[in-house]
C-alpha cells in the first residue's frame, strides 16, 4: 500500500468512529442567536480528550460576549507539534442558525438516513469539527516523520460575524498560523468570497387613532417607500458583475420587519434588516454610504418620517492572498484522486470568517466536507444534511493534504 492507501484505509476502518463523533456534536445545540455556545466547547474538549488530544479552552469574557449579543462563547485550539516546519491551522465553527420549523428529522439527534446524516450543523460546519479530527488521526496514525504543525482551531462567532471566534483568537496573539483551510464543501476549493454588510433601519413616525389617520404619520408607509426604493437599487445590482468565478454580482435583502402596536393604530415605529453582499471588487465603505444615501433619500420625500441607520455587521470580502498555492494544488490534486473528478479552484457568494485569517496575512482557502451547493446542504433550512460519503471522502483529501505539506 501506498501512504496514501494507508490514510484512506484508516479512515474507512474509523468512519463509523467518525460518523458517532459528529451525531454528538450534533445533539448538543448551538443555536446562535442566542449564541450560549460554552457547553458545545466543553462537550468537544471532552470528546478530542478521548482521542489523546490536548485541548486548549480560551473563554472569552462575559462582559465582551454580552456587549456582542451571545451568551456564552469558548473557543478551542488543539496543538500538534511534530517539529519545525509550517504551522497549517485547521478552523471550523460550531455555532448555527436555529432550526426554524418544517424539519422531518430531529434537528439535534443526528439521524441517519439514506445515506445522509441529519441535524442543525451536520453540513455546516460540524461536519468538520469531524474531517479535521480524523485527518489528523489519519496522518498520525501513519508513524512517519513529519516536519511542522497542525492546529485545530474550533470556534463559535461565524454566524455573528467571527470577531469572538477567530478575530478574538488572532487579536490576543494566541495564534498565528502559516497556512489555514477552513470548513467548506467536498466538490471545489474557495479562494475567495463576498462580503457582507448588515443594517439596521429604524422609521420613526407619529402614533395616531386609525380612525383619524392623518392625526399621525405612517412609519410603515415611509418604511415601503424606502424599502421600494432598495429593492429597485437591487434590481441594478445585477448588471454588476465579479471576475472571480463562482461569483455573479452583488445583491441585498431585507430579512425581518417588525413594528407597529395594534391592528387599529397608526404605525409610528417601524424596524428592518438588510443585508447587502459585496463582491470583491467593491469598496465596502464606498457600499455603505451608497445605502445610506438611498435610505435618506427616500425618506426625506416622505414628510414627518424620520430614519436612524446603524451597522450590525461589516465583514470585508476575501481575496486570494498569493501564498495559499500550496494548499490549492495539494487539494485539487488528492481531491481529484479520491473523488474522481476535477475540484476547481474558484469564489463562493457566502461570506465567512475565513477573512480575518486573510487580513492577517494567513493564506488559507475553504475545503471541507459537504455538496456541490449550499442548497444541497440545506444549510439554514429545515432538514440540514450531510451525504456521508462527501464526510468519508473529504476526510481523506485533508488528510493526503497534511501528509504532503508537512511529510
Amino acid at each position: 500500500m501506498t501512504v496514501d492507501e494507508k490514510l484512506d484505509a484508516w479512515v474507512d476502518t474509523h468512519f463509523d468512529e467518525e460518523i458517532r463523533f459528529l451525531q454528538e456534536l450534533i445533539r448538543v445545540p448551538t443555536p446562535t442567536p442566542p449564541g450560549d455556545n460554552a457547553p458545545h466547547a466543553e462537550r468537544t474538549a471532552e470528546l478530542l480528550h478521548a482521542f489523546g488530544f490536548e485541548v486548549e479552552k480560551h473563554p472569552v469574557p462575559a462582559a465582551e460576549v454580552k456587549a456582542y449579543g451571545l451568551q456564552s462563547l469558548t473557543n478551542l485550539i488543539v496543538r500538534r507539534n511534530y517539529g519545525p516546519g509550517k504551522t497549517i491551522a485547521l478552523n471550523a465553527h460550531g455555532d448555527v442558525v436555529p432550526p426554524g420549523e418544517g424539519w422531518t428529522q430531529d434537528p439535534y439527534g443526528g439521524a441517519i438516513v439514506d445515506g445522509h446524516i441529519y441535524g442543525r450543523a451536520s453540513a455546516v460546519s460540524k461536519s468538520d469539527f469531524a474531517s479535521f479530527t480524523f485527518a489528523v488521526r489519519a496522518l498520525e496514525s501513519l508513524g512517519i516523520p513529519l516536519h511542522g504543525s497542525i492546529e485545530l482551531h474550533f470556534t463559535y462567532d461565524e454566524e455573528f460575524g467571527g470577531e469572538m471566534g477567530p478575530g478574538w483568537l488572532l487579536r490576543n496573539k494566541l495564534t498565528k498560523p502559516d497556512l489555514l483551510i477552513a470548513a467548506g464543501f467536498s466538490y471545489e476549493v474557495v479562494t475567495a468570497h463576498n462580503g457582507c454588510l448588515q443594517m439596521e433601519v429604524t422609521v420613526h413616525g407619529k402614533m395616531a387613532h386609525a380612525a383619524i389617520p392623518d392625526s399621525g404619520v405612517d412609519a410603515l408607509q415611509g418604511a415601503v417607500h424606502i424599502l421600494n426604493a432598495l429593492y429597485a437599487q437591487n434590481t441594478l445590482y445585477k448588471n454588476i458583475t465579479s471576475k472571480v468565478a463562482g461569483i455573479s454580482h452583488p445583491y441585498l435583502n431585507v430579512g425581518r420587519i417588525e413594528g407597529g402596536t395594534n391592528t387599529n393604530v397608526v404605525p409610528g415605529k417601524v424596524t428592518f434588516k438588510l443585508d447587502r453582499r459585496m463582491i470583491p471588487e467593491e469598496n465596502p465603505a464606498e457600499v455603505e454610504a451608497a445605502i445610506r444615501q438611498i435610505i435618506a433619500q427616500a425618506a426625506a420625500s416622505c414628510p414627518g418620517v424620520g430614519v436612524e441607520i446603524k451597522r450590525l455587521l461589516l465583514a470585508n470580502s476575501m481575496r486570494p492572498l498569493t501564498g495559499n498555492q500550496p494548499l490549492v494544488e495539494a487539494i485539487q490534486k488528492h481531491g481529484q484522486a479520491v473523488f474522481g473528478e476535477p475540484i476547481p479552484a474558484m469564489g463562493t457568494p457566502l461570506y465567512t470568517d475565513v477573512r480575518l485569517y486573510a487580513e492577517a496575512g494567513i493564506p488559507g482557502v475553504i475545503y471541507g466536507a459537504g455538496p456541490r451547493t449550499v442548497l444541497e446542504s440545506h444549510a439554514k433550512r429545515a432538514d440540514e444534511r450531510l451525504a456521508l460519503e462527501d464526510l468519508r471522502r473529504a476526510t481523506r483529501v485533508v488528510a493526503r493534504t497534511l501528509r504532503e505539506l508537512l511529510g
